[in-house]
């Protein structure tokens, strides 16, 4: 039988939620400031500013008040129309906290499960053996992703551990698509403790 092959990294796409509850495809609006400057992709993993604004995930690890994961966006086009987006274009300038507002759509369940690829840095995908994987702890790659589909190639990174700092836990393998050497390359995450911003004790 014939597996399907990751040659890429695609970003965090919700698959359920822990205990196997069902994932509806809810999201929240929330906003993202005027004049922002990077690009967020669809599937990137974003965090919450002390300005109440989305903003981009830069850290590989220690990461904090993490909202989730980025669904789209929309705001108001150069003819005043509102539209959607699969991805938010840098530097967009609008009127936050008002009905004129750039909106993203968040995947914002602090007990979301997520299917990644596995990365051995950057977009190289890497296969990696079950032993050590479940149950780690592992850092993203904050890759930027593709402006022609909207998508995003962020990844976890092969080298997974016991870390507390480390913002994702591997909770099971995608035997579906395990190479020609029998390892997995992709996996199943959900957040480690204190890392989504719901379940932090400081505030932001």
């Amino acid at each position: 039988m014939a597996y399907p092959t990751i040659d890429a990294p695609y970003g965090f796409r919700p698959v359920n939620l822990l205990g196997g509850q069902v994932f509806a495809g809810s999201t929240r609006q929330m906003a993202i400031a005027s004049g922002h400057a990077t690009n967020i992709f669809f599937g990137d993993i974003v965090i919450m500013s002390s300005n109440g604004c989305i903003n981009n995930a830069t850290l590989t690890d220690s990461a904090v008040q993490v909202a989730g994961i980025f669904m789209g966006c929309s705001y108001i086009n150069s003819s005043s129309q509102r539209v959607f987006g699969q991805y938010y274009p840098a530097t967009i300038t609008q009127t936050v906290d008002s009905s004129n507002g750039t909106v993203a759509f968040v995947a914002d369940d602090p007990d979301l499960v997520m299917k990644v690829a596995i990365v051995s840095g950057t977009t190289t995908i890497s296969g990696t053996l079950r032993a050590g994987l479940v149950g780690a702890t592992a850092a993203w790659v904050a890759n930027a992703g593709s402006t022609i589909t909207g998508d995003s190639k962020q990844a976890i990174l092969s080298t997974t551990g016991t870390a507390t700092t480390l913002p994702l836990k591997v909770i099971d393998v995608v035997p579906d698509t395990t190479n020609s050497s029998g390892s997995f390359t992709e996996v199943l995450v959900t957040w480690t403790a204190g890392v989504h911003m719901y379940r932090g004790a400081a505030g932001i």
